[in-house]
């Protein structure tokens, strides 16, 4: 089946079968290495991209299902070589270390502060509750969220 999307505001088209999942269409037909697979179950996180906005596991996406569809993913987030202010965030308080996990967070915060710009501490652990990081102990990474809505909000 021939399929058309948005991949970080191109367009592209593919050819995949009912079985092919959103990952492998991105890293193989691609050439996304950014997505990763941690658990191929949806467990970790590791493979989020943003769909239409929303973080979904790219793992368990077939990949029928982005048929017109925008996709996210880290790489799409920087813009003329900037880095944006969560990418900032996350290095300033060392929220990076192994960085498997990172664009997964990233882009699942992003969305999280897309709509909600000022969210509490619990609703930033919720947002989160999917990805799971096995290096940091999670408060780097709740303090870069946290701080880069209040740059966002700053900067408003």
């Amino acid at each position: 089946m021939n399929i058309h999307f948005i991949l970080n505001g191109k367009k592209h088209r593919g050819r995949v079968d009912s079985s092919t999942r959103l990952i492998d269409l991105l890293r193989d037909g691609c050439g996304i290495r950014s997505v990763r697979e941690g658990c191929g179950a949806g467990e970790c996180g590791s493979c989020t991209v943003l769909l239409n906005g929303n973080p979904v596991c790219s793992c368990l996406t077939p990949a029928v299902q982005v048929r017109g569809c925008e996709i996210i993913t880290i790489d799409g987030l920087e813009q003329n070589g900037e880095l944006t202010l969560l990418q900032k965030a996350f290095l300033e308080n060392d929220a990076v270390q192994c960085g498997f996990c990172t664009p997964g967070m990233i882009l699942t915060a992003k969305a999280l502060l897309d709509k909600n710009p000022n969210p509490s501490k619990d609703e930033i652990r919720r947002a989160l509750a999917g990805n799971i990081c096995r290096c940091t102990g999670y408060i780097p990474i709740l303090r870069a969220v946290e701080a880069a809505a209040q740059q966002r909000e700053a900067a408003t």
